[in-house]
């Protein structure tokens, strides 16, 4: 395969990026306002099968911005959550991989439920997130940032009176563990069970109090802002998809934690993926336990290792 320089990609990524999701960001406020939800998934579960326009117009977006930004960026792989775009100037091959989610928390974005929502690109080789950017549109006045490279994680608001750029170069410095983080926990993928699953982590021990588990309908904003700035402390996810979920292990392994499979406590990497043909989405297998904190880990490994593997019950 392949193997174009991953600084040199990032580089790329940091300069083109920022100004295209804000501009997403803005499409997708505004399409927010009308009724744009489209038939396109199957897969039996509401927050899977939520679809809108917004999605296939942003994903088109970022994906034509990655294409004419800089050349190097069509030798990676491109991942889409979505099948627009002009994914065929893409490498086939490659050692390295762009994966986008236009809207993350479609479900929440298409029925006004919350501000939580977010664009996501992140770059990865076949162990881990090399960089992640988010931005969530809804979360403060004019919108939440995140960004992480291997040395450095920043998350704060927006200043649409400045580059973009220039924004997420101001933004505070946040990758040293928090000294005092929340008990946060995020739930989602178990189905019919995600409650019943949450409540089972609202039991266990951590630090002077409890953990709380948190399913999406629960959860206020997007999980990345809220785990970089330490209002949760992880997640706890039943067959993650490789589009949104890994800007949380990024989070987590920049702080020292990781994110592993609940059944064996090893590392997840990108090698070990499933299709899931339902929902038209590649997916890590099982559960999979996130955490910047390593006796959390431990604590959701242990709480979790028994239950089902398999993602539908049929």
């Amino acid at each position: 395969m392949s193997a174009p320089n991953p600084a040199a990609v990032i580089h790329a990524l940091q300069h083109c990026l920022p100004s295209v999701m804000r501009w997403g960001g803005a499409i997708a406020r505004r399409m927010r306002q009308y009724n744009i939800a489209v038939d396109g998934k199957s897969s039996g579960n509401a927050n899977t099968d939520a679809l809108t326009l917004a999605d296939l117009t942003v994903q088109e977006l970022l994906i034509a911005a990655l294409r004419d930004a800089d050349p190097i960026l069509r030798q990676c792989r491109v991942q889409g959550e979505e099948t627009t775009g002009d994914m065929a100037r893409f490498a086939t091959e490659s050692t390295l991989a762009i994966a986008i989610d236009p809207i993350d928390g479609t479900k929440q974005y298409r029925d006004r439920t919350g501000n939580g929502y977010s664009l996501i690109c992140h770059l990865h080789d076949f162990s881990t997130p090399l960089y992640s950017l988010v931005f969530a549109p809804d979360m403060g006045p004019q919108g939440t940032w995140v960004e992480v490279t291997g040395q450095k994680l920043v998350c704060g608001p927006d200043d649409p009176d400045r580059t973009a750029r220039s924004v997420l170069d101001s933004l505070p410095d946040l990758t040293a563990p928090r000294s005092n983080p929340g008990p946060g926990i995020y739930l989602i993928g178990f189905q019919q069970r995600d409650t019943q699953r949450a409540r089972e982590v609202d039991t266990l021990q951590w630090g002077q109090g409890t953990l709380a588990g948190r399913t999406s309908d629960e959860m206020q904003g997007s999980i990345y802002p809220l785990m970089s700035t330490g209002e949760y402390i992880g997640s706890l996810i039943h067959s993650p998809n490789i589009y949104d979920f890994p800007v949380s292990m990024h989070i987590a392994r920049i702080r020292g934690g990781d994110a592993v499979w609940v059944h064996n406590g090893q590392p997840v990497n990108y090698r070990s993926l499933w299709m899931d043909e339902r929902a038209g989405m590649l997916r890590y297998p099982g559960i999979v336990a996130c955490s910047e904190d390593r006796s959390v880990l431990q604590s959701l490994c242990r709480l979790s290792a028994d239950w089902n593997p398999v993602r539908y019950a049929d």
